[in-house]
């Protein structure tokens, strides 16, 4: 099997280089890749310490923010080297300050895994959620290099647990432990032998609650949102914003809405825009009108998403209507804020745990959009209600990162 794997992995990289030729994300994926080595060799030397996180895209970077920051505070004399995956979290994040090396990951063969863990020579790693890399995991435990899972998740219909899976669970008893988001996630690795788990829970709460101690002023949302109610959509895909427009063109004169499109791409919130008949401004064009006569703000650059949550009296969190992925609930939970999603939510638990809470809403179509945001704009006691659970909800599931650090201190 382990050799099946490695000439799927060799033909999934040949094949991703033609892919590379018609497509722009696909070229990042395959051209970044390309001087990794390098640049290990150029900030890494032979008698540096360092320690290793490995995140598949933004979100796994995110929730391994909490982890570094308090490493950093742990380990001052060490270096933080972070790898990536997708172009997403590596494009966006390659210039953090909280690592001191960030790189994509080269494919998993043997041969860059080996040389990858012999450049970075990591005396601690942790792969962050999920994206378990066989040959990287065998070369860390060749090298007796502990090696963590933080805020793990595990499903049923996951290949570890599958009798075809042996491969797989060989990758999983290369952790010295798992630091998981729930207790299904436990039982299910307990099912497979594993009993080296920590129910710690998603390290995701203490970043964003962190959030609410900063500066979160952004004067352009001042000045738009005036003395109105605000709804904020963020990192909507457009079979969010289908279901969006309908409430947005015929809501009360009241109620602003503040769009942050998960990708900024011109044609399609031009598209958008011709939909929407209430006045409507991108952000790239605030300087050359006065804000406060909008009733749609589109925001069409990247960064300011948390920040603009605290503007929000109700948010839309994109990517559950489609096939793309929930996004983060969790950043407008921590300002107290209602949330509404789409229907496709059955694998982020936290959402289904503040859904049953009654601190969140999923819909199905824009009748039931547009049902729950009426009920919310309307209903000022029902609003308050409910974005004080999802506020509570945040503030009870922090300490996760404490788990953790917990847990290398007394190693």
């Amino acid at each position: 099997m382990h050799t099946i794997y490695n000439l799927l992995i060799l033909f999934s990289s040949f094949l991703l280089k033609i892919v590379a030729f018609f497509s722009n994300k696909m070229k990042l994926f395959v051209n970044g890749r390309k001087n990794v080595f390098k640049t290990l060799q150029q900030k890494i030397s032979s008698t540096d310490k360092t320690i290793w996180f490995h995140c598949a895209s933004l979100g796994e970077f995110e929730q391994g923010v909490p982890i570094m920051e308090a490493i950093k505070k742990l380990k001052p004399d060490h270096k933080i080297v972070v790898s990536f995956f997708s172009p997403s979290g590596f494009e966006i994040k390659k210039n953090t300050a909280l690592a001191d090396v960030a790189v994509y990951l080269p494919m998993d063969t043997p041969a860059n895994a080996k040389k990858f863990i012999s450049e970075v020579h990591p005396s601690l790693s942790f792969f962050v959620k999920y994206e378990f890399w066989p040959n990287y995991l065998f070369e860390l435990q060749k090298k007796n290099i502990p090696t963590l899972l933080v805020s793990g998740v595990f499903r049923e219909n996951q290949i570890f647990f599958k009798p075809y899976g042996g491969l797989m669970r060989r990758a999983l008893a290369t952790f010295d432990h798992f630091f998981l988001q729930d207790k299904n996630s436990e039982a299910l690795l307990k099912s497979i032998g594993f009993s080296n788990t920590t129910v710690s829970g998603d390290t995701r709460f203490d970043r964003v609650s962190h959030q609410i101690e900063m500066d979160n002023t952004l004067k352009f949302a001042e000045d738009f949102k005036g003395n109105s109610l605000c709804v904020v959509c963020g990192s909507t895909w457009p079979e969010d914003e289908a279901v969006l427009l309908d409430y947005i063109n015929s809501a009360p004169e009241n109620v602003k809405f503040i769009i942050a499109p998960h990708k900024i791409e011109a044609d399609k919130i031009e598209d958008f825009t011709k939909k929407v008949v209430k006045k409507t401004v991108l952000h790239s064009s605030i300087d050359e009108v006065n804000i406060s006569d909008y009733s749609v703000l589109i925001i069409d650059c990247i960064g300011l998403l948390s920040k603009l949550y605290s503007y929000a009296d109700i948010a839309f969190v994109g990517g559950a209507m489609g096939k793309t992925g929930l996004h983060n609930i969790l950043e407008p939970a921590t300002f107290g804020v209602p949330i509404v999603i789409g229907k496709n939510f059955q694998e982020f638990p936290e959402a289904k745990r503040l859904r049953d809470l009654a601190g969140l809403f999923s819909i199905s179509n824009a009748a039931e959009c547009t049902e729950i945001l009426n009920k919310l704009i309307l209903n000022d006691s029902f609003r308050n209600k409910t974005g004080m659970i999802a506020g509570h909800f945040v503030n009870k599931n922090t300490g996760a990162t404490k788990k953790i650090i917990d847990y290398l201190k007394a190693d």
